[in-house]
Order: structure tokens, then C-alpha cells, then sequence
């Protein structure tokens, strides 16, 4: 079932919007979000005490629906008091779908053919003994009616009407439950990683996440003028953050960072105070300024963590025979021979890419090691069978199941002791070169061959340098200062101690 959790509460005594719910504001944890998650009231039935939002999710109507994961089409439904309570259709817009959808990590809504929905409905009720023949004589409506501008981000920012208490009135006379249906973004498309992320004409600003633990979270980077840069936290809010989740397939912002919490950018920074109404499809078409017009310093960097479907990928993967729930040898959930079994993963070519999925498939944030052999971890019993071989990830991808593998497995070394395994860690270091200093520093120079006889036996010449007449000639070399910034949440530290590091001749 697609859900997510949305806390939120309603003011039965009051007909207004309390304004002090509805303000983005600056938290001392750096960040920005809705505080409290009141539920806009525009008329509250009497009776009606402390309601609590605690989850939105689509019930799926139609069998296809049943079957796809995410879930995509449905019912509208809120949690209250442990009970799923529907959503009444009166007046309902594609506005309302389009926030509905975007707190389930969809960017976008589609049309949803009501008339049929309408008709499956009322050949419902005609049966006795069905479901909804008891729904309708209940007042199990919980939101009458919803006003949703499509801008908002989360549904607490909507007015909406409270269902009058029973029995003065039906809770939804003449309706149905609303129903909603959405559009996944690229990467959450059956065949993900072969479309491309379209977006609407306009003034097209492309836009990435970096440094962030989990998908759909990170550091906000621009492309331009052929550079990539990051974002002035001046003005940033739920609307701008929300808009950035858009335009990379997810849904709306669950927060706006500032103070760069998802680190420290490098390089230039490209815009400020970034206004937007949350209609734009890209973050070029929302107003802002240069960020060097502000003063602004890395040290205040944006960031987004945004709402993503429930894919259900955590339970496709687990660690097993580690000391702690943080590292393990890998096991995967696939289909083997009609039916899903659990199994090993062959050690042969595993690499940092793809533990970094994993350890992102399984919420635990960073991949430390990639281990290719696991003989000190004990599998979970009769999950020894090697089930996958030969992955090969770009690092990016949100689920191991969704990286190239080998059709028929083959895996000469069999599993056992050569079974891929995992560290993860909720920081790690991000080494980046300063590019800048590099471009700046680069000059050619020629230097005789007799002082390049150590850089020579070290390999550090290239191959055109062994067929020359030694020691007369010289090589010409490209010269440069190098920079590393260090723009992870953790220190750096080498794999290896110092006892074990090769040191070449021309260092001793």
C-alpha cells in the first residue's frame, strides 16, 4: 500500500487558518518545515475533537492497480486513530490530486476517468453484501470537501471541510471517495534508467542532489554557464525545495534545509534568494538573484530532503552474519526458477558502486567497504545459493535489482567464503579536487632526462620516455599544484595503516 506518514492536527475551534502553521520559518536544526502540520480549517462540525492526520495513502480500486508497486491509483484515505477514514469527492480538483501526489514522492497527477470510477461505485451499492453498501450508511468520511491551490506542498496547507458529525447529514451526499491517480518520475518507471527526465519548455535550469544519505535528499547544485554550483540558502523554502523535487521525478519537499547541512559545496555559487510559487517545472523559471550580489559563503549551501514513493525495495536486501545490523554479507530476494528466493550475491567484481545501493536500498547511508570475500561472516541458513552475479552499478541507481547483471548466473569462485558483503556508515568522506586551483596553476616545462631517472624507474613517465637515449634528450611535462577538499560529514582516514602503504623510491 502506498503511504506515508503525514502527522498533523486540527483546530476544532477555529474557522481560520492559523497563520503561524501555515509560515515557513528557520528552525535552530536548519531547516525548514511546516510546523506542527495543522490541517487548514475552513468549517469544523461540532463534536469534532483534536482530529490527528497521521497518514495519507491511495487504496487501489482497480485489480492492475493492485499490482503495481509503487501504487499509483486509488482511493484517497487518512489515518485517524488507527482507522483509515476516506475522502469525499465533493469538488474535487486535479489540484488536490497534484498535493496529494506529491506527499506520496510523485511529481505529477494525471486524468482519472471519474465516470467509471462512478459507475464501479454504484454497482457496489446496489450489493448487499458488499463493502461499500456498509460504507455508505456510515459516516466514515472523515474530509468532506478540500481546497487545494496545487502549489502546496503538503496537505496541512490546504482549507478543507470537516464531515458533520452523524446523524444530522450524510458525511458525503451524492459522492464517492476521491479518487487520485499520479505519475511516477523516470527512475520509479517500469525499464528506470533508460527514459529520460522531461520536462516542460521553459526556462530549463538543470538541477542534482549531492552528499545526501538517502535518495531524494542532498545538497542543491545548478548548472551554469557550463559549471556546476550551489544554492544560496537566502529565501529558501518549502516552495523552491518543493519545485527542485519536481523537476528530479520525486514528489514534494518534506523539508528546505539551510546552513548546509548536507555539506559544503565547492566551487562557485551560483544563485540567491530563490522565489517561487510551486507551479514551475523547472527552478530557472522561479525568480532569483546572483548569489554574488549577497555575500554569499558555502557555509549557508541549500539543501532538500523530499517525499519518494514507497517502493518497497528495503525488504529486497538484507545483511546477514555481521557484528551489527550496519555490515553483513549480501543477501538478495530475486525470482529463481518462477519463484522468489532468498540467496548470495558472487563477490567477483564487487565494488564501492555497488555496495554504495545497497547500503542506500537498505536505508543505512554510506557503503565503507565493498568485500569480495565474506569467510568470517556466517549467511542466514539456506540463503547460500549464489542468485546474482556479475553486477555492475553506476552508484546511482535506488535498488541492487535495478543494476545490469549476468541473465543465467555465473560464478566460477561459487559462493560460501567469495560472497559479496557490505560496511555501511551513516557519514563518510567526499574527496573532491579544486578544479579551479588546477586550471590556474598548469604550465608546461622541460626538464632534462637526466633528473627524471627516479620518476622514470617509478612509471610516473609515459612508455615514449623508454626509447630514448639516456641521459641526453629531455621530456616535456605538464605542471601543477593540486588541491583536495575533503566535503563529506567524516574525516578522512587511508584504508590501510602506514605499515602497509607502497612507497616509491623518488619518496624515500
Amino acid at each position: 500500500m502506498s503511504s506515508r506518514a503525514i502527522p498533523g492536527r486540527v483546530d476544532p475551534g477555529s474557522s481560520r487558518q492559523d497563520p503561524a502553521a501555515l509560515t515557513p520559518n528557520k528552525q535552530s536544526g536548519g531547516h525548514r518545515h511546516i510546523p506542527g502540520r495543522s490541517l487548514g480549517t475552513a468549517h469544523v462540525g461540532r463534536g469534532v475533537l483534536g482530529l490527528t492526520l497521521e497518514e495519507v495513502r491511495l487504496k487501489p480500486i482497480l485489480a492492475r492497480a493492485k499490482l503495481s508497486m509503487p501504487v499509483m491509483e486509488g482511493a484517497v484515505e487518512v489515518k485517524h486513530n488507527g482507522r483509515w477514514r476516506q475522502v469525499c469527492d465533493a469538488s474535487w480538483t486535479r489540484n488536490n490530486s497534484r498535493v496529494v501526489c506529491g506527499m506520496l514522492g510523485f511529481p505529477r497527477e494525471k486524468h482519472v476517468n471519474t465516470s467509471f470510477y462512478r459507475k464501479l461505485w454504484n454497482k457496489k451499492l446496489k450489493d448487499p453484501n458488499s463493502s461499500l453498501k456498509t460504507l455508505s450508511q456510515k459516516n466514515s468520511f472523515w474530509v468532506h470537501r478540500v481546497r487545494c491551490q496545487g502549489s502546496e506542498p503538503h496537505l496541512a496547507r490546504c482549507p478543507v471541510q470537516m464531515a458533520p458529525p452523524a446523524p444530522r447529514q450524510h458525511a458525503c451526499p451524492h459522492g464517492m471517495h476521491a479518487i487520485v491517480s499520479c505519475l511516477p518520475g523516470p527512475a520509479f518507471q517500469k525499464g528506470a534508467g533508460k527514459g529520460k527526465n522531461k520536462t516542460a519548455p521553459g526556462k530549463v535550469l538543470p538541477v542534482r542532489l549531492r552528499a545526501g544519505t538517502h535518495a531524494g535528499e542532498g545538497r542543491v547544485e545548478v548548472l551554469r554557464h557550463g559549471q556546476w554550483g550551489t544554492v544560496c540558502d537566502k529565501q529558501w523554502d518549502l516552495a523552491a525545495a518543493s519545485v527542485v523535487c519536481r523537476q528530479l521525478g520525486y514528489g514534494t519537499a518534506k523539508q528546505a534545509l539551510v546552513g548546509a547541512r548536507m555539506g559544503q559545496g565547492l566551487g562557485p555559487i551560483h544563485v540567491s534568494n530563490v522565489q517561487c510559487t510551486g507551479h514551475e517545472r523547472s527552478l530557472g523559471e522561479c525568480h532569483f538573484q546572483d548569489a554574488e550580489q549577497n555575500g554569499c559563503r558555502h557555509e549557508a549551501d541549500a539543501a532538500v530532503r523530499c517525499h519518494m514513493p514507497s517502493m518497497d525495495f528495503k525488504s529486497q536486501v538484507r545483511l546477514a552474519g555481521g557484528r551489527n545490523p550496519e555490515e553483513g554479507v549480501v543477501e538478495v530476494l530475486v525470482p529463481v526458477q518462477g519463484q522468489l528466493q532468498w540467496g548470495a550475491v558472487c563477490g567477483a567484481q564487487w565494488g564501492l558502486n555497488e555496495a554504495m545501493v545497497v547500503c542506500r536500498q537498505l536505508g543505512l547511508g554510506f557503503a565503507s567497504h565493498a568485500l569480495q570475500e565474506t569467510w568470517y561472516w556466517a549467511g542466514s541458513p539456506g540463503a547460500s545459493q549464489v542468485v546474482m552475479s556479475g553486477v555492475r552499478c553506476a552508484g546511482t541507481e535506488l535498488a541492487l535489482q535495478q543494476c545490469q547483471r549476468h541473465g543465467p548466473v555465473h560464478c566460477p569462485s561459487g559462493g560460501g567464503r567469495f560472497s559479496a558483503g557490505v560496511t555501511c556508515t551513516a557519514h563518510a568522506p567526499d574527496l573532491v579536487m579544486n578544479a579551479q586551483l588546477v586550471q590556474e596553476t598548469a604550465y608546461l616545462e622541460d626538464r632534462p632526462l637526466g633528473l627524471l631517472y627516479c620518476a622514470h624507474e617509478e612509471r610516473c613517465l609515459s612508455r615514449s620516455a623508454d626509447n630514448m637515449q639516456w641521459p641526453y634528450g629531455h621530456r616535456r611535462l605538464l605542471r601543477f599544484s593540486s588541491q583536495i577538499h575533503n566535503l563529506g560529514r567524516a574525516d578522512f582516514r587511508p584504508r590501510m595503516g602506514r605499515h602497509a602503504w607502497t612507497w616509491h623510491q623518488c619518496h624515500r
